[in-house]
Order: structure tokens, then sequence, then C-alpha cells
């Protein structure tokens, strides 16, 4: 399992003086993109293949406030991913200096053609470096189907 570790920063924090929603976020992407940086994914690579990662969802459960100058560590655990490479998943979940698990997060994405603008596959050599990824003992092959399972749809409002 992967682990980045990160410090609760005054600017991490909301009107209740404790870890914002928002840095959960922020520490759950940097998280991921810290490792795929380690698969060769980065800012040049995904530039040259012209993709992008977009995020479908994120669950985030609180299970105890996290307070500034705390130590945390965010784990990667790689979930499913579609035969393809166009969906992924990840969980994420967030410990104290203790090992006690203080937040869980389920986060789903896809890639997407940058130029396009449209969901599409991995090029080979990113499909093969996710092949080398430890995978989570629930670990599963995602079909189109699985980026349904939280189905919203959007509700426009009349302009007057």
């Amino acid at each position: 399992m992967f682990f980045k570790e990160f410090e609760i920063r005054w600017s991490d924090t909301d009107a209740n003086r404790h870890l914002a929603n928002s840095a959960y976020i922020n520490f759950m992407s940097h998280t991921r993109m810290a490792y795929l940086g380690l698969l060769g994914f980065n800012q040049k690579s995904m530039g040259a293949h012209n993709i992008g990662p977009v995020v479908f969802y994120e669950h985030v459960y609180y299970f105890k406030e996290a307070f500034p100058g705390m130590p945390v560590r965010v784990s990667l655990e790689f979930v499913g991913m579609s035969k393809d490479g166009k969906f992924f998943e990840f969980r994420h979940n967030f410990y104290d200096q203790n090992g006690k698990n203080f937040a869980r997060c389920e986060m789903m994405g896809a890639w997407i053609d940058l130029k396009s603008r449209k969901l599409t596959g991995l090029p080979d050599e990113f499909l093969n470096s996710f092949e080398s990824m430890e995978k989570a003992e629930d670990f599963k092959i995602l079909t189109k189907e699985d980026t349904r399972k939280h189905v919203q749809v959007p509700k426009d409002i009349e302009i007057l």
C-alpha cells in the first residue's frame, strides 16, 4: 500500500478549527498524483498523450476530527480498473500518528482526451504501469455499469 505523509497546517482548517473537507480532497489528490508520478504519469507524459484524469465522485466518511499540527498518513489502494484503463477506482484512508483511522474515501474517475473532451482508454505504456500496481484485496475489473452505481441526473432551473 502506498502512503503519503502530511502535516495539518492552519490553512487546512475550517471555521470549526479542524481539518476542512476541502483539505481532505487536496490530500487525496496529492497522494494519487504522487503515486501515479512514480508509475510515469506526470504532466509531461500525460501531455504527450493528451490525456488527463477526471473525478466522477469522492465519497468521504469522517470518523474522528483532525487538528492543526497533527501528522497525517494518507493511503492509496487500487480498487478497480476497466480492461482498457478508461475507468479507475481508488480508496484512501487517513491515519493519525498512532495508526488510528480517522477518515476514508472511495473515489472513481476516468481518463479524458483533452482534445475531443471525451472519455478514453489508456495507451499501452500506461496500462502496463497499472498492471504492476499492487491491487486491493477487493480489486475488480470495472465496467461502464460500475460507473453508474451512484447515478445523479442534473436538474436545470428556469432562468426568468
